[in-house]
């Protein structure tokens, strides 16, 4: 990607939010063509969730693996997304892949090779073809990140890029309807930095769920920033769970609440491991033809139905890599997985002995930021790439490792839309940056802190069919009259709005958020300096809005699963549910 500048002319700054792929990936690429740029990360460089991603990245390469083409990736793509993918965005993602795994490889990643030096491609649920690299087995995002993290370090030490850490946005600042800048929380201070454009790449939400695979930034910071500047969200009843999360404990018992479980990466499943219940009976082949090798929404749904078939809903299956051990020779987990071989240990298990106890865990969020295909969101000024952004490309289930990728290529698209490479859109590529210094120590100018209530538009009514006597666990009163905390959200959105739904129960989640919002006020930015209290209304703001969402969609779909779901037409099935920001509080 190559861009020229008027000779003389002051660089345009672009400011990035957030520290996973997408965020480096973009602040290298924008700062190689010649942008000031200023990257905003909300603990240290490495605090993202690609630091812990284990599968890979799906790529088809200019020597793909025998029978594989670009084609056959969009196809297992477009099936994965259960119909409700954008065709051309998915197009764009698979096609132009092999160009940004030689970007990620020219900024210092090493992918895993075999005995012949060339890549060792992998192969995962719902893929047609091996198409995974790794870079260093099991801890690819990990890999990935590290040198992603040494060469913005580098740019930083030659002035290319300014690094904010311990940087938690809390407002996008506007002028005159277009984004500007943002401002933060620093060492209990509220700052400010000003740009040309924003990109958000602040990761996801799985902090929402009792259960996640997510790391403790994953808060929704990039969609509550996004939504109060009025840009347009969709797609957010769309949440995927990971089927196998191990439960932390070596005895089998469920890990203390609020406890991360270790994820267990669908890489082991497509190794050859099987899912057994407590009985030691292999389940999967009686809920999906392709077993334990189904889409996620099918296998962690699979595992929520059959636990309930055996009166314990709240339990746990189990992974068994053993016949894995068995049938590729002693070591090969140990060589394959080094990094859940140790985790595994540690927590008392050795899973060449024994099976390891998994439940489903939050995972990944289809929706997000309304984007075109080059990043732009509704609100001119205002970019987002990576999992805080809804491209389409992942539609109502994303294909396994197909995230990391979808940071790639449209984190670069974006900064190229930046860089004026392509046509822009809403007013422009050209702002008014404030005269004043980058950095400044007044709040700056402050969103509306007005009520604000949610534009849903969609093509069915928002109440759901009655409930069916004895579906889904009873809604549990207590969850209601007690105070808000993060705790007490993770839990409501765990029964009642997680792996299975219905209208019923919810509206009940609907009803307990909105009396807690009475009171925390998440439409607002907390008028605070504590990170957490930013956090907790981001949390209970993306709540809301995704409850809303998973009531205005009455048909199950992809990781959408209710129990009450009504038949819809295919033209209900490509229909976006998409979110604005109002002038008031309406309660339609």
């Amino acid at each position: 990607m190559t861009a020229e500048r008027i000779p003389g002319a002051p660089a345009r700054r672009l400011v990035v939010v957030g520290s996973g792929i997408a965020g480096l990936y973009s602040a290298l690429l924008a700062a190689e063509a010649g942008a000031d740029v200023v990257l905003l990360s909300k603990g240290v460089l490495a605090d993202s969730n690609t630091f812990f991603a284990q599968g890979g990245i799906s790529a088809v390469l200019e020597e793909p693996a025998p029978g594989d083409t670009v084609a056959a990736h969009i196809a297992d793509t477009l099936k994965a997304g259960a119909g409700h993918c954008d065709e051309a965005a998915v197009r764009v993602l698979c096609t132009e892949a092999r160009l940004d795994i030689l970007g990620l490889e020219r900024f210092g990643v090493r992918f895993d090779t075999d005995d012949d030096g060339d890549p060792a491609l992998g192969l995962e649920a719902a893929h047609s073809a091996p198409r995974i690299l790794h870079a260093g087995g099991d801890a690819t995002g990990a890999g990935v990140a590290k040198a992603l993290i040494l060469t913005v370090l580098d740019a930083q030490d030659a002035g290319k890029i300014q690094v904010l850490g311990h940087a938690q946005a809390t407002s996008l600042i506007l002028s005159e309807g277009r984004v500007t800048g943002v401002e933060f929380l620093r060492n209990g201070r509220l700052e400010s930095v000003f740009g040309d454009a924003v990109l958000l790449a602040t990761g996801g939400a799985g902090q929402l769920f009792a259960q996640t695979t997510n790391p403790s930034v994953a808060t929704a910071d990039g969609l509550a920033l996004a939504w109060r500047a009025g840009a347009e969200l969709a797609d957010l009843e769309f949440f995927q769970f990971h089927p196998t999360s191990m439960v932390l404990s070596a005895d089998g018992k469920p890990a203390p609440f609020g406890a991360d479980p270790l994820l267990i990466s669908e890489a082991v499943r497509g190794e050859g491991a099987i899912l057994v219940d407590a009985n030691g009976e292999r389940f999967m082949p009686s809920y999906h033809p392709d077993a334990e090798l189904a889409p996620r929404d099918v296998v962690s749904r699979s595992i929520a139905l059959h636990l309930a078939s055996l009166g314990d809903p709240n339990g746990h299956v189990f992974l068994d890599a053993r016949i894995v051990e068995a049938n590729k020779g002693e070591g090969f987990l140990e060589k394959r997985f080094p990094t859940l071989s140790a985790r595994t240990r540690e927590a008392g298990l050795d899973w060449t002995l024994q099976p390891i106890p998994v439940a489903p865990a939050a995972h990944y969020w289809m929706g997000g930021v309304v984007t075109d295909l080059h990043g732009r969101t509704s609100v001119p000024g205002l970019l987002a790439a990576g999992e805080v952004a809804c491209t389409g490309v992942q539609g109502a289930n994303r294909l396994a490792s197909n995230s990391l990728l979808e940071g790639l290529v449209f984190g670069r698209r974006a900064v190229e839309a930046f860089l004026g490479s392509v046509p822009p859109n809403g007013r422009g590529t050209d702002s008014q940056v404030p005269s004043a210094p980058a950095l400044r120590s007044h709040a700056g100018e402050r969103l509306a802190s007005s009520a604000a209530g949610l534009d849903l538009h969609a093509t069915t009514a928002l109440s759901g069919t009655s409930e069916p006597a004895g579906a889904l666990t009873p809604w549990q009163p207590e969850l209601v009259p007690e105070p808000f905390t993060r705790a007490a959200l993770r839990r409501l959105m765990t029964a009642k709005a997680g792996v299975l739904r219905s209208g019923g129960l919810l509206r009940e989640a609907a009803e307990a958020l909105g009396a807690w919002a009475d009171v925390v006020r998440p439409e607002a930015v907390p008028d605070s300096a504590d990170p957490r209290v930013h956090e907790d209304a981001n949390l209970l703001l993306a709540a809301r809005l995704l409850v809303r969402a998973a009531m205005a969609r009455r048909g199950s779909l992809g990781a959408h699963y209710r129990s009450d779901a009504v038949e819809t037409l295919r033209e209900e099935t490509i229909q976006r549910y998409t979110i604005r920001r109002k002038a008031s509080l309406v309660n339609d």
